[in-house]
């Protein structure tokens, strides 16, 4: 690394800052050129490790969107009639663009959302992944020949939609942009994308990418505001799908718009996600599984595991582990090395956070570690939290029931197996669960109780390409990360041909 990452803190991402301003875009991408909001006016991306402003971006409107819907539909009907070949050799180019520049999205990722360079780069070379994912499975779109009469050929074709919207969350920029723009470019529709304005640089850096690799007006990107970009985007008339992830009250508030016009939708939303520690299971298994997932990313994974129900023949001796765990996590400047958790992405998130300590304290839940904000000369001037553990919690407290999207998790005791999974279940949400069993029976039972989406044994949050990933409940409609992935970015049209006509 530059040897400034050694230095002060605010001296270090300056200099970071500084380094990265070359491949920053900071215009709104439609048409595949880069241009001014038609109000002229920007935003500041702010540095959440500092408080200090990395550039300010253009503030997208309505009347931009509009011209980003327009240069979508006018590229929809060329690039529909493409060829899942050409569609693989486009995207093809586009994962290896991020990887021929892996340090600079990875440096812009780091500053933009608070992420360890290490982790920030393991997330590039991920969108980059799904990039190549969808390249491959492309050329997997197919129809069907029905065989129903002798007398006629009747077959299916998957047509895409034309323009789709896509809104992107702060908490993974560019792997969520590679979610969502990989099947939608493979099945041959076109993409008006509002990224979210918390962390907006990796998507404008690959749109830089894009403007040689793909045709214009088949990827633009608009940032800006929920009110000001997102809703217009998705009340407009000429977007024919909507696919968002996000917050739940907002997706509830984008289904809405897009039931209005009978437009499909794929809802990624919250979490609030049981981990289940049996008395047979591998507890040394079980820690690394909850804590590697809950301090990833700051705790700020819809997925993270933040409900652990311990059985209380083992809960003394999980405490203790977890515990150690937990204070093995190097919180600091997310540019140092050895830094395994840095600060959250944003102000309103850090309130949000710190604001649950108090919630957890004054329902009775014991703070085991963590609880208040790290001292030292590192995150002074950013937005840090210590990873916190409540025990002695009751599945009906707020912050057992409420997404706090932060590194504090909550252990519940058990003992009786049956109300264990009918408080792992009692939760508005549904997107993911984990347990540690070494009983394969005992673990194909419990998955099979459990209403979540993806539910893991002895293990957590893996998810390579081609596994679906979706929620039951109020967690989402859809899946994504897999080849039915495309079935929701394409409609099924049924052509039947009466074959009794003789030949000319």
């Amino acid at each position: 690394m530059p040897e400034y990452y050694s230095g002060n803190v605010v001296d270090n991402h300056r200099d970071a800052i500084e380094e990265a301003s070359t491949a920053i875009e900071t215009d709104l991408f439609i048409g595949g050129k880069f241009r001014q909001s038609e109000g002229g006016d920007y935003f500041e991306t702010v540095d959440p490790t500092v408080k200090e402003p990395i550039a300010e971006i253009a503030r997208g409107q309505k009347t931009d969107v509009d011209a980003a819907v327009s240069a979508a539909a006018d590229a929809a009907d060329e690039w529909g009639d493409t060829v899942p070949p050409e569609r693989q050799e486009v995207l093809r180019e586009l994962a290896e663009r991020i990887e021929d520049n892996v340090e600079e999205f990875t440096l812009l990722e780091s500053l933009d959302s608070g992420k360890p360079l290490d982790v920030a780069r393991g997330e590039v070379e991920r969108a980059a992944e799904f990039l190549d994912y969808y390249a491959g499975v492309c050329r997997s779109i197919e129809g069907k020949q029905l065989p129903y009469d002798s007398d006629a050929l009747i077959y299916t074709r998957r047509e895409p939609y034309g323009v789709v919207g896509q809104i992107i969350p702060w908490n993974f920029p560019l792997v969520m942009v590679a979610y969502k723009l990989g099947p939608a470019l493979a099945t041959g529709n076109t993409v008006v994308m509002k990224p979210a304005e918390q962390t907006p640089l990796t998507a404008l850096r690959l749109a830089r990418e894009a403007q040689d690799v793909v045709p214009d007006g088949v990827f633009n990107v608009v940032t800006g505001f929920g009110e000001e970009a997102g809703q217009p985007l998705t009340e407009h008339p000429e977007v024919r799908k909507l696919a968002f992830t996000g917050e739940t009250t907002t997706g509830h508030a984008i289904m809405k718009s897009a039931a209005e016009r009978a437009v499909p939708v794929t809802l990624e939303l919250g979490g609030k996600s049981p981990f289940i520690v049996f008395p047979d299971g591998d507890l040394d298994v079980a820690v690394e599984s909850v804590a590697g997932v809950m301090y990833y990313n700051t705790g700020q994974s819809c997925d993270a595991p933040s409900r652990v129900f311990v059985h209380d023949d083992v809960r003394e001796e999980f405490m203790e582990k977890f515990i150690e765990r937990t204070h093995e996590e190097v919180v600091g400047d997310p540019l140092r090395e050895g830094t395994t958790m840095g600060p959250l992405a944003s102000e309103a998130q850090f309130d949000k956070v710190t604001s649950y300590l108090d919630v957890g304290r004054d329902e009775g839940a014991t703070v085991e570690t963590g609880g208040g904000i790290p001292e030292s000369e590192d995150t002074e001037h950013g937005y840090f939290v210590e990873p916190t553990v409540f025990a002695e919690a009751q599945n009906d407290f707020r912050i057992a029931q409420e997404e706090i999207f932060g590194p504090v998790e909550t252990v519940i005791s058990w003992s009786d197996y049956d109300e264990m999974i009918r408080q792992a279940n009692d939760t508005e949400f549904g997107l993911a669960a984990g347990m540690a069993t070494n009983d394969v029976s005992l673990a194909n039972q419990t998955a099979e109780k459990l209403e979540a989406g993806n539910v893991w044994v002895n293990k957590y949050a893996t998810l390579p390409p081609g596994t679906p990933f979706g929620g039951y409940k109020q967690s989402g409609i859809g899946r994504e990360h897999t080849r039915e992935t495309l079935l929701a970015y394409t409609r099924c049209k049924t052509v039947d041909i009466d074959t009794t006509h003789s030949p000319m």
